[in-house]
């Protein structure tokens, strides 16, 4: 779904997609764009297409991703091919980027599939990025991602929040799947947001939204759920990995299911800090696929699993 400039302004197209992809973003300075996040290597080519449709024979100028999960920069590889795009990254993800290190960039703890591309410039905390008529500040936004930044339009109270602000909550806190404390992260991120004077928010996943007290609120309350009960929100990560790989493959045989969750290391580092349930990770993981069967996020027929 295109949402169009207004009521957020000149310049500016959200396209909404699925959720194994991010939200595309394109910022039209008249004679060409600049896109914030390309979506899913699954994906490229439709977001290749519904780029098309919008510039004509207008060209792309560059790509700034938020942050570098495998959801977000996908789409970065086919968009070189097709424009000979130049890719703007977080500082913090510049040099792992550069040298396609996929244990920093967490593919290869998640087992996540992402085409290497080209790196050209950071983007820096602090910094004001003039693109057409408007003016976006990069902020930094920890929690999600440690190294995620959001981008804010004073003028027009506009925030692309990445999956620091949802709807409905925020993304997986994924630090917090590595061991690592990251709730307070989001915690002052959320405190950021609230104090910026935000009109919309064009978040990582869903629809702009404009109550963005409420979505503050059901976000404080979330955070305040899996602060009170760490547990839920390791069983809810170990979940979101599960249904991002069956997105990803859309349907697969279980036996390789099963072999995919014995090697990806967060999952093994999520069931170690839960204490080692079942006594052995492959009947836990069965257990939180048999969940996500019961609830319908995912289907089982036979021997396949299918996304739902």
């Amino acid at each position: 779904m295109d949402h169009a400039s207004p009521p957020l302004g000149p310049g500016l197209h959200v396209l909404e997609r699925g959720w194994l992809s991010s939200n595309n973003i394109l910022l039209d300075d008249g004679d060409g764009a600049t896109l914030v996040d390309t979506g899913h290597s699954v994906h490229a080519a439709q977001t290749v297409a519904l780029l098309r449709a919008l510039l004509g024979t207008r060209p792309l100028r560059g790509v700034l991703n938020t942050h570098l999960h495998s959801d977000h920069c996908g789409g970065n590889a086919a968009l070189q091919r097709e424009w000979g795009v130049a890719v703007s990254v977080p500082i913090g993800s510049w040099q792992a980027a550069r040298d396609w290190d996929e244990g920093a960039l967490s593919y290869r703890a998640t087992h996540q599939r992402c085409d290497r591309f080209e790196v050209h410039a950071a983007l820096q905390p602090g910094q004001a990025l003039r693109i057409g008529a408007r003016e976006w500040q990069v902020i930094a936004a920890p929690g999600h991602d440690p190294l995620s930044v959001i981008l804010f339009d004073v003028q027009h109270g506009v925030l692309i929040s990445a999956d620091a602000l949802w709807a409905n909550g925020f993304g997986v806190v994924f630090p917090e799947l590595e061991g690592e404390h990251a709730f307070d992260d989001v915690a002052r991120v959320l405190d950021h947001i609230e104090g910026l004077g935000v009109r919309w928010v064009i978040p990582g996943h869903g629809a702009p939204f404009d109550d963005v007290a409420a979505a503050l609120q059901r976000a404080r309350a979330r955070l305040a759920g899996f602060r009170a009960d760490p547990a839920r929100h390791l069983r809810h990560g170990a979940k979101v990995l599960l249904k991002y790989h069956l997105m990803e493959e859309r349907q697969q045989p279980l036996a390789e299911l099963r072999a995919w969750t014995l090697q990806t290391p967060l999952l093994q580092s999520i069931w170690g800090q839960l204490g080692r349930p079942e006594g052995d990770l492959a009947p836990w993981c069965e257990q939180l696929l048999q969940e996500l069967v019961a609830s319908g996020n995912l289907r089982l027929h036979g021997d396949i699993v299918h996304d739902a």
